[in-house]
């Protein structure tokens, strides 16, 4: 571990992304953002012009004027539009494209992982994203934990993370390394829990290792299964919960995954996670884990693909959001490796399409988080893109990003609105957001904490 950290410091010299002229982080020099247009998340609306005083690393007046304190920089934006940093609920910076993600357990170490991961996380800051939960370093242990470190110290340049150490999974099941010789031992991308004391031992073990929540893999191997043959319609598991038939919905039963966690022991996680002041997200694609971790409190339902009446219920009485990941989806379907897999995939993907039409119909809460790591770091702002594409307004997925993004990262209060008192993580893009939703996929300025990471082109 110390070689790594002697490795990360050099990496802060050669790679450090801050412009040229901006001083320390912190530096009580007043920086006064002037631009066309400033978004106001809360009131959903566009003010004109906007401005925003910063001191430190905090916001310290908005407006469509402020105050511009004798001796502050002013930094003219021109025809963009302020905007809070963007959040992604869900990443993987330890992840690549190009080669599968056990294969990347097996072929590469973990210090080139992790030197990979310091550069992922400077994509996506330069992209705009100021915030992220890192959602499992699979197979990499605790090393997103000296990412962390490196980025909070300066060394390196990423957004603020709230990281997980490995998810945590069932012995042979999700994201375990199957397929492979068994006399190789091949080492999984999890850490197993097989039961409730398994799983709050593993908790506390990465509690100290490092980690700022949980992660659960909740459902397993995810497949379209001939209409009416799927497994759940026959458990007297669903029966029980009332999951049967959904009204006006004939083809939610074409999808079927495996639930891998009770109730129960779900329970146990959020219990634990609570004691250490944090929460659970978990991977769950569909019925009956989706109600198991409903009703057991978690924090998020990541990539959220079938969901019941009963629970979308149940998600809005207790303000669960789901969180799509849509763009995974739609870039595994077109980069399979072959016309029979990529049928598999558009398959997979028109179902999500059609339930996630489904969820925005029943007002469940959404968060914005892509998956980002299987397809390129820094291009996961089209996530947004896509929510509005199949069926959520401008407006209601900037929402979703800027205020429940927050409450899943427990940092409320602090990112996702340019207010007095928040962090100063800013970025400008061009146009009107509320009107062309693709202005987040060409950010041209980036503030994180007060400095200036990606200066807007002269």
């Amino acid at each position: 571990m110390r070689k790594l950290g002697v490795l990360l410091g050099i990496l802060a010299v050669l790679g450090a992304a801050r412009a040229q002229d901006d001083g320390p982080a912190g530096s009580q020099q007043p920086i006064v953002l002037h631009a066309a247009r400033l978004f106001e998340v809360e009131p959903g609306r566009i003010i004109s012009p906007g401005e925003v005083l910063v001191v430190g690393d905090r916001i310290q007046a908005v407006g469509t004027s402020v105050e511009h304190p004798a001796g502050a920089k002013i930094i003219d934006l021109g025809d963009t539009t302020l905007m809070p940093g963007l959040i992604d609920a869900h990443v993987h910076l330890f992840l690549h494209p190009g080669r599968a993600e056990d294969l990347q357990t097996i072929e590469e170490s973990v210090p080139e992982r992790t030197i990979r991961a310091t550069l992922n996380a400077k994509a996506d800051l330069m992209a705009g994203f100021t915030s992220e939960r890192d959602m499992g370093t699979e197979g990499a242990g605790p090393a997103d934990t000296a990412v962390r470190e490196a980025i909070n110290a300066g060394l390196i340049p990423g957004p603020r993370l709230r990281i997980s150490g490995m998810a945590i999974s069932i012995l042979g099941g999700h994201e375990d390394a199957l397929g492979f010789n068994p006399a190789q031992h091949a080492l999984g991308n999890a850490d197993y829990a097989n039961d409730t004391e398994q799983i709050i031992e593993t908790i506390r073990q990465q509690h100290k290792d490092g980690s700022t929540f949980v992660k659960i893999y909740e459902t397993g191997r995810d497949q379209m299964v001939p209409q009416g043959s799927a497994p759940c319609l026959g458990n007297p598991i669903c029966a029980q919960l009332g999951i049967g038939e959904q009204a006006g919905d004939p083809e939610f039963w074409d999808f079927h995954t495996p639930y891998q966690y009770t109730e129960d022991e779900l329970k146990a996680a959020v219990a634990e996670a609570a004691r250490l002041d944090t929460n659970v997200g978990v991977h769950c694609q569909g019925e009956p884990a989706a109600r198991f971790a409903v009703e057991a409190g978690v924090a998020s339902i990541d990539h959220a693909t079938q969901l019941s009446d009963g629970t979308m219920q149940l998600m809005k009485e207790k303000h669960i959001p789901a969180v799509p990941t849509f763009v995974v989806f739609q870039y595994f379907a077109d980069h399979a490796p072959t016309p029979q897999a990529a049928a598999a995939e558009h398959a997979m993907l028109d179902y999500k399409i059609h339930e996630f039409k489904r969820q925005v119909a029943a007002g469940i809460p959404m968060a914005v988080g892509s998956d980002v790591g299987p397809f390129p770091h820094g291009t996961q702002a089209k996530e947004f893109e896509l929510m509005v594409r199949y069926g959520m307004t401008p407006l209601a997925v900037l929402q979703a990003d800027y205020l429940n993004d927050p409450r899943i990262l427990t940092w409320q209060n602090e990112i996702g609105q340019l207010k007095a008192g928040y962090y100063a993580d800013v970025i400008a893009v061009p146009g009107n957001p509320l009107k062309d939703i693709t202005a987040v996929e060409r950010v041209e300025f980036v503030m994180k904490g007060g400095v200036v990471y990606k200066a807007a082109a002269n």
